[in-house]
C-alpha cells in the first residue's frame, strides 16, 4: 500500500544538492558528479570551486568557447592538474570561503563557495527563463568571486576572471539579470 504523503527526495532532508537536480542540466549534472570524483581522487574533504571550474572544462563544450582557444585552455588545464601536486596542496585540510556569501555548512561535500555557485548558477537561469541551470550558469557564478580558488587558478593561468564573466555576459542566450 503507497502512503498517501509524497515523500520528499532525500536531498530536500539533507539540505544538499544530488546530481539529478532537476534544476540542472544533464551536462552539469555531469560537471558536478566529475568534480566529485575529482576532489575524492585527490583526498580533498569538499568539492571547492577549481574542482567545479576542472570538470566544467572537461565535459561542457560550450563552457569552452567561452575561453580564448586551445592554448589558453590547455595552459588552464595545466594549472589544475598541478593542483594535487604543487601549489594546491594547501588547499587540503581548508574550507573554501571568502565569507562574501553567508557561511553554509558542508552541503553535500561542497566547500561554501560551491555551494553558493551552485545556487546562483540555478538562479541565474530562473531568471533567464531558462531552466535548467547549464555550465555558463556556474562558470560564471564561479567567476564572480574574487576569494574562489577557481579565480585564482584562472589568474595563474593568466585569464582575467572578469574578462571571463563578461565574455559570458555578452553572449546573446545570456541574459545574467542581477538579482
Amino acid at each position: 500500500m503507497q502512503s498517501r504523503n509524497p515523500r520528499r527526495p532525500d536531498h530536500d532532508q539533507a539540505g544538499g544538492r544530488p546530481d539529478d537536480d532537476a534544476r540542472l542540466s544533464a551536462e552539469l549534472a555531469a560537471v558536478i558528479s566529475g568534480a566529485r570524483r575529482r576532489a575524492v581522487r585527490d583526498a580533498d574533504r569538499q568539492v571547492d570551486t577549481a574542482h567545479l571550474l576542472h570538470s566544467l572544462l572537461e565535459y561542457d563544450p560550450e563552457v569552452r568557447d567561452v575561453f580564448d582557444g586551445a592554448p589558453q585552455i590547455a595552459r588552464l588545464l595545466g594549472y589544475l592538474v598541478q593542483r594535487s601536486i604543487g601549489y594546491g596542496l594547501r588547499w587540503q585540510g581548508s574550507v573554501e570561503d571568502s565569507g562574501a556569501v553567508p557561511v553554509v555548512t558542508e552541503a553535500d561535500g561542497f566547500s561554501p563557495l560551491a555551494s553558493g555557485a551552485l545556487e546562483y548558477a540555478c538562479a541565474r537561469a530562473a531568471r533567464r527563463g531558462d531552466e535548467p541551470a547549464r555550465g555558463v550558469d556556474l562558470l560564471a557564478a564561479i567567476v564572480v568571486d574574487k576569494e574562489a580558488r577557481a579565480v585564482e587558478v584562472l589568474a595563474r593561468a593568466g585569464i582575467d576572471a572578469g574578462e571571463v564573466y563578461a565574455r559570458i555576459d555578452s553572449r546573446p542566450e545570456s541574459y545574467v539579470g542581477e538579482g
